[in-house]
């Protein structure tokens, strides 16, 4: 699988701070292409364990095709400050409402939102508080309810782990028991450890504990959502562990949702085909009326 190296962003974007009516969010801005007709703007939510460097390599493509991408971190995650240990300010429309400030605070004509993984339930809670914010939803990776039970076993371990032990000797812990063939599990995100390990330590305790509960409590939403009349697209890899590709399938149905399925994707389709995966966000993005 091929994956972005660094965690620089591409030529032409700029990393830098977004001031909302509820803070400011570090985030990745990466315009149209000179000379590319502008089309709109996609706001990028990562995943458990993630950041806003998860999307570096949908950024060019994307821009090339029209589209402004702002992939952002979320409160506690990797550059966005959060507190360490207090779960309360990671509830579930908590991050929904920083959703829907950072839309407020992008502007820039038609806004699409996709959410990868964790970051689709956030994604999915912002669009059933205030649907019109958006002109489209994709579902990245993220399925209909709670995270399947092998997931929910390894989320639960880390929890425990995080009550008893610092951020860098979970870490440490971490690296020692992966196997190869977990390395796409939940968001493994990227191939550089020392920026993976930068990226663990500035992450907030209380926001990964907070997140996990939700991972393995999330209840079924699609019938609210399949109520909106908002186009909605699940795209996934052909591999899925965190939720099975099948049940996906079965989502896109429920929600009349367009369906892509990436091959020689597993869970990250993001990171792991990030063109095939730009090129699916954009055909969808294009084909919405606005």
């Amino acid at each position: 699988m091929s994956r972005p190296p660094t965690f620089v962003p591409p030529a032409g974007a700029r990393a830098y701070r977004l001031a909302t009516a509820r803070g400011g969010f570090a985030v990745v801005d990466a315009p149209a292409a000179p000379g590319a007709a502008v089309k709109g703007t996609a706001l990028l939510l990562p995943g458990f364990t993630g950041s806003k460097e998860d999307f570096i390599g949908l950024h060019e493509p994307l821009a090339a095709a029209g589209y402004r991408t702002v992939a952002v971190d979320g409160r506690g995650q990797y550059e966005t400050p959060g507190p360490a240990d207090d779960e309360a300010p990671y509830a579930q429309e908590e991050l929904a409402r920083d959703v829907l400030a950072q839309a407020a605070a992008v502007g820039d004509g038609p806004l699409h939102l996709v959410g990868h993984s964790f970051g689709g339930l956030v994604a999915r809670a912002a669009v059933l508080l205030e649907p019109d914010a958006f002109v489209s939803l994709t579902l990245m990776s993220s399925g209909p309810a709670e995270i399947s039970p092998p997931q929910q076993q390894r989320v639960k371990l880390l929890r425990d782990v995080l009550a008893v032990m610092d951020m860098a000797r979970v870490w440490e812990a971490i690296q020692a028991l992966d196997t190869p063939e977990d390395a796409d599990d939940l968001d493994a995100g990227l191939d550089d450890r020392a920026d993976l390990r930068r990226r663990w330590l500035a992450t907030s305790p209380a926001q990964l504990v907070a997140a996990g509960r939700q991972l393995c409590a999330e209840p079924d939403r699609v019938p609210a959502l399949a109520a909106l009349p908002l186009p909605k697209h699940v795209l996934s890899g052909e591999r899925d562990d965190t939720w099975p590709v099948p049940l996906l399938d079965d989502m896109a149905v429920r929600l009349r949702a367009r369906r892509t399925v990436v091959r020689g994707a597993e869970h990250s389709p993001n990171t792991d085909r990030p063109l095939e995966t730009a090129e699916a966000l954009a055909a969808f993005w294009d084909s919405v009326a606005v």
